[in-house]
């Protein structure tokens, strides 16, 4: 059993923001003892869960509603399944798109770099786009795709 204070440090979290989420019910099975939460391997793996889904996007209100999928038990899998899905879908999407932006940094990165070197950007200009290195032009095709 963990103490708020030692999944605070866990995972990196305001113990205020642990004692939300119990509030909301997103940890149902919780024990306490004499009031005190206790956090055991249940509640561990629960919180990695909502912090996936957090970080890929949904609301509380819709992770709320997922835990209480997971008490209502297997007649819910398939909804569980889909949130997965949909959300798998949303973070692929959303990595085309912040790899697009990598690769516009990294081809500026590469573009001031060079025309430091040079002294200029006129050879660059004339370079665009098919005269670029292969890894460049490839990094630049994205950026501008």
């Amino acid at each position: 059993m963990y103490t708020i204070g030692q999944m605070s440090e866990m995972f990196n979290l305001p113990i205020s923001t642990l004692r939300y989420y119990d509030k909301e019910g997103l940890f149902p099975s919780m024990q306490r003892q004499s009031g005190v939460r206790q956090f055991g391997e249940t509640e561990v793996e629960a919180l990695r869960v909502i912090e996936c889904l957090k970080t890929s996007g949904l609301e509380i209100k819709d992770i709320k509603k997922f835990m209480e999928w997971c008490v209502e038990g297997p007649t819910t899998y398939a909804q569980r399944k889909e949130l997965f899905e949909t959300r798998k879908a949303a973070v692929e999407a959303e990595m085309i798109q912040l790899q697009k932006t990598l690769d516009m940094l990294k081809f500026k990165c590469w573009y001031y770099e060079t025309a430091i070197k040079n002294g200029s950007e006129d050879k660059l200009k004339d370079m665009i786009p098919d005269g670029l290195p292969i890894d460049i032009k490839k990094m630049y095709d994205n950026a501008h795709s």
